[in-house]
């Protein structure tokens, strides 16, 4: 499923366009720090598998007020560098691709 144009964001990794896109309302185990945020990240002109990033850290809506720091730039370009390393061909259709970044997300928080 490709991600919509609404709010979604536009990042250029090594020449490529890629959109990116963190839910705006946590999923309830996010809001209540269960589980850490995630975000996804597909090919902006010819999206095949979507990319999705766990997070090291709770969402930063979370009910519980537990400090976040946003996902910036420069996190998603290196998640999809390491992802493009691991084997991720973001313009091949399939399943998602998973990035799982939350070592030590049960200690931060």
């Amino acid at each position: 499923m490709a991600l919509g144009r609404k709010r979604s964001r536009r990042i250029v990794v090594n020449g490529t366009a890629y959109r990116w896109r963190l839910r705006r309302r946590p999923t309830y185990g996010q809001a209540l720090c269960w589980t850490p945020c995630a975000y996804a990240v597909e090919h902006a002109e010819r999206p095949g598998s979507t990319l999705v990033v766990t997070t090291s850290q709770p969402h930063p809506s979370n009910w519980f007020g537990h400090q976040a720091r946003p996902v910036l730039p420069s996190d998603v370009a290196k998640a999809i560098e390491l992802a493009l390393s691991q084997g991720w061909t973001a313009t091949t259709p399939g399943s998602p691709f998973a990035l799982d970044q939350s070592d030590g997300f049960g200690a931060s928080h």
